[in-house]
């Protein structure tokens, strides 16, 4: 029997096997189909700015069982190519696992502040066992007893994630004691560039600006850190300030597995792929989600993102299928694009295209954006007919549709 394999249980590794296993039921074939995961769940990234919950999380036997998808909880350590086999370690056990056609979707890991005391003492929210950690380091904080920086938060980096989470902080605050605290609280959006939400372009800056303002965050612009420390930050220029709570939201690269491979890679460290998603110089190996570089349409390509590792996963998985098959491949473009930002109590903002134009913001679109995050992105449930109908690559999204 022929053997995918499948590395990673994101968005892009969980749609790439449910797509390879409809292909193969609908080709009336058979081939062993693995999914490589860390964990049994697939996380919920996009959610981890909000206040904390164990839905963070979705298992994955359900959804896979029933399509027969094999699952093996463990890491990938290396790619052998030569011998097409991946090297996994599950505790103290270790395996290879060969392949006939593989699809890398290991996705991406957060950049490292590097800085002194950024490892001792930075959080962040990136991982679901992070997102875990700093809801229990914040329950531990407010119930401490009153000393300079308690209740003041930093957050370092004012992209996407540090946006939401600046937004969304005196609400979790709220969760976890009461109005007056949250109130209380302190909360610095450090950035180093002289704008908020610099990769989000000009369009939507006015509006995340209101709200970010509404919120009463503190904005440092043009600021970097030199150190963190148990009872703080110090910034380059010098100056002090006291917090309990320092959160990383830097950016993101792709998972080192990528470097493995001696192959061509982004200033990300994603894998070049081709219009079908194959890697570069290879016949057998594809690439979807943040571990790739692809192209979205003639001049523009995917970012680190859920809306661009949902498809990028689907088509992997289905041109991986189809070569074991010996079946057409498909083109994966994705040329519309849309940003759905959450902006805390003062709802969120919806823009459509590259050039992000406002279609909405406030109250309306918030509804959205819990659509989104609550409903839409998690895996699909019910009988194996039901997963199935799911996983056509033409299925369309958001499913509501």
């Amino acid at each position: 029997m022929k053997r995918l394999v499948i590395v990673g249980g994101g968005f892009a590794g969980m749609w790439a096997a449910l797509v390879a296993a409809r292909e193969t039921a609908t080709h009336g074939e058979e081939i062993r189909i693995t999914l490589i995961a860390q964990d049994e769940y697939l996380t919920v990234r996009p959610r981890l700015y909000e206040v904390f919950t164990p839905q963070f999380r979705a298992q994955l036997t359900p959804v896979l069982a029933p399509l027969g998808i094999h699952l093996k909880v463990g890491t990938a350590q290396a790619i052998d190519r030569a011998n097409r086999a991946v090297h996994v370690i599950s505790g103290d056990h270790h395996a290879n696992l060969h392949y006939d056609r593989l699809v890398l979707a290991a996705g991406s890991v957060q950049q490292p502040l590097n800085i002194p005391g950024a490892a001792e003492f930075a959080l962040s929210i990136d991982t679901f066992a992070q997102a875990e950690a700093f809801d229990q380091h914040l329950q531990q904080v407010l119930i401490e007893p009153e000393r300079p920086g308690r209740l003041t938060f930093v957050i370092v980096g004012a992209g996407f994630t540090g946006i939401e989470i600046a937004a969304e902080m005196r609400n979790r605050i709220r969760a976890h004691t009461n109005e007056e605290t949250a109130r209380q609280a302190r909360v610095i959006l450090v950035e180093r560039q002289n704008v908020v939400g610099p990769d989000l372009g000009e369009n939507p800056r006015p509006v995340i600006e209101t709200a970010l303002n509404d919120a009463k965050v503190e904005i440092l612009l043009e600021c970097s850190l030199s150190s963190i420390d148990r009872a703080g930050i110090t910034l380059t220029n010098g100056e002090r300030i006291d917090a309990a709570t320092v959160i990383v939201t830097t950016g993101l690269r792709a998972n080192p597995l990528a470097a493995q491979l001696g192959v061509e890679t982004d200033r990300q460290g994603r894998l070049i792929v081709d219009d079908q998603l194959r890697l570069k110089g290879t016949t057998e190996i594809y690439a979807a989600g943040d571990i790739a570089c692809a192209k979205v349409d003639d001049t523009r390509v995917a970012l680190m993102s859920c809306q661009h590792a949902i498809p990028m996963g689907k088509h992997a998985g289905f041109n991986a299928a189809h070569d074991l098959l010996g079946s057409p491949l498909r083109t994966y473009r994705q040329p519309d694009y849309v940003t759905c930002l959450d902006l805390g109590d003062y709802g969120a903002l919806f823009t459509m295209g590259w050039e992000r134009k406002i279609e909405n913001s406030g109250a309306e679109v918030k509804s959205l954006k819990r659509m989104v995050n609550t409903q839409w992105i998690y895996p699909p449930s019910g009988s194996r007919d039901a997963i199935l109908l799911a996983s056509d690559i033409d299925a369309p999204w958001p499913p509501a549709v």
